[in-house]
């Protein structure tokens, strides 16, 4: 019997790992952040130099889905400043690094 092939399904943590290495080869930090107790919080805290928080939050490219408490967080680090962002894929990846090089100011 032949088997049909079937694709499977990118997981989250392969975008992460994407994201992960693209932030580190460009001289930034991308750490994982888990607050205990704290349902949604981003799963990553990217710092590129200059230096530039982002609050980012992955999701798997089809069916990932933002939840509330996930909203509430993103809206919550927003409102105090620091730029915030959902990646799905290696397109959403690329358009947040190019545009938070960008907004990078060199330090005096």
């Amino acid at each position: 019997m032949k088997r049909a092939h079937v694709r499977r399904a990118v997981k989250e943590r392969v975008i992460e790992a994407e994201l992960r290495e693209r932030v580190e080869a460009m001289g930034g930090l991308c750490v994982k952040v888990v607050v205990p107790g704290r349902r949604g919080h981003p799963d990553r805290m990217v710092v590129l130099p200059g230096p530039h928080v982002i609050m980012v939050e992955t999701k798997r490219p089809k069916g990932g889905v933002l939840v509330p408490h996930q909203r509430s967080w993103l809206e919550r680090y927003a409102a105090l400043g620091l730029a915030v962002a959902v990646v799905r894929n290696c397109e959403d990846i690329t358009a947040l690094l190019k545009r938070e090089k960008a907004a990078v100011r060199p330090r005096l």
